[in-house]
């Protein structure tokens, strides 16, 4: 991928993410199928990796895990009527709608903010969900602004102003894990936390490697490892695995990745999140954790390979 091929793609990322999305393929006979998706995930530039998730008890869960590719649409602030036509039970929801095939062959719908025509990376178990990991191989961005949904209604930049229009506040935690320990710094409320930076225009991905950058160590940006709200702080928490090598940070240090060497983190959901990891580790078997700061689920991923 070119460097500014690379740019554009991690700035549509960290626009996007949180846009309503309309999720498109076809079935085996040719026919297009699609269902609405509150929200989408990056999982890696390189190479450039996304991911949906799909519930099994879906009509077109079949047709989905099969397929050898499927499209994310962002919609743009006028077609919340999109959204509702694929959101239910429709006899032919692509009827009312412009849409073509996109470079790789997935439906891409007409007018919408952004679009990623994708092939099947991975499908992956995921309880009552797979979760469906595309790689993409061709995406556009248009200058209209996306259609939001959060706590229950949609939002637009035109109705809402600009600050209520970018969604929740989206804060990215690594956790960086290098031989049996983590990377912990102070919380300036003498206990310990996770290294923290809030996601700015750039998206997800740059506030990452920014981070890491400043704390001085040698780490890799890695996978998702959590996706949570923290509604008392009122913002969507993002922490991602990152291994490093050992070495000396800037800022913190490295404690032992046991329940004993993370007690004196303070946050209760990122002390939980270390003590699942400490566990996982020692079966080499790691889970993608949904939900709130209190409660969620986890969805297994598989092993990790070794770096």
């Amino acid at each position: 991928m070119m460097i500014e091929e690379a740019r554009v793609l991690r700035d549509a990322f960290g626009t996007f993410m949180t846009g309503v999305t309309v999720v498109t393929t076809y079935d085996g006979a040719g026919k297009p199928l699609g269902f609405t998706a509150n929200s989408f995930s990056s999982v890696s530039l390189d190479p450039p990796l996304l991911l949906v998730s799909i519930a099994k008890s879906s009509q077109n869960f079949a047709a989905f895990s099969a397929a050898g590719g499927f499209a994310i649409n962002v919609l743009s602030e006028a077609q919340k009527a999109v959204s509702n036509t694929f959101a239910r039970p429709v006899a032919d929801r692509f009827a009312t709608v412009g849409w073509a095939n996109g470079p790789f062959g997935s439906p891409v719908l007409a007018e919408v903010s952004a679009w990623f025509d994708c092939s099947m990376h991975q499908t992956v178990d995921a309880g009552d969900h797979a979760i469906l990991i595309g790689r993409v191989e061709a995406f556009e961005a248009s200058q209209s602004p996306g259609l939001g949904y959060y706590r229950g209604s949609y939002f637009t930049p035109a109705r809402t102003g600009v600050a209520v229009a970018t969604g929740p506040d989206v804060v990215i935690s690594a956790v960086i894990e290098a031989a049996g320990e983590v990377l912990l710094v102070d919380d300036g409320a003498g206990g310990l936390t996770l290294p923290t930076a809030r996601v700015g225009p750039a998206g997800a991905q740059a506030a990452l490697s920014d981070l890491i950058g400043a704390l001085g160590v040698q780490a890799s940006p890695g996978f998702i490892y959590a996706v949570y709200e923290d509604v008392g702080r009122r913002h969507q928490h993002i922490a991602f695995l990152c291994p490093a090598a050992p070495g000396t940070p800037r800022r913190g240090g490295f404690v032992e990745l046991t329940p004993a060497g993370v007690e004196d983190v303070t946050d209760p959901a990122m002390r939980r999140m270390l003590e699942r990891l400490a566990d996982e580790s020692r079966v080499g078997s790691y889970g993608i954790y949904f939900g709130n700061q209190d409660q969620g689920r986890v969805e297994p991923i598989g092993e990790r390979k070794q770096t």
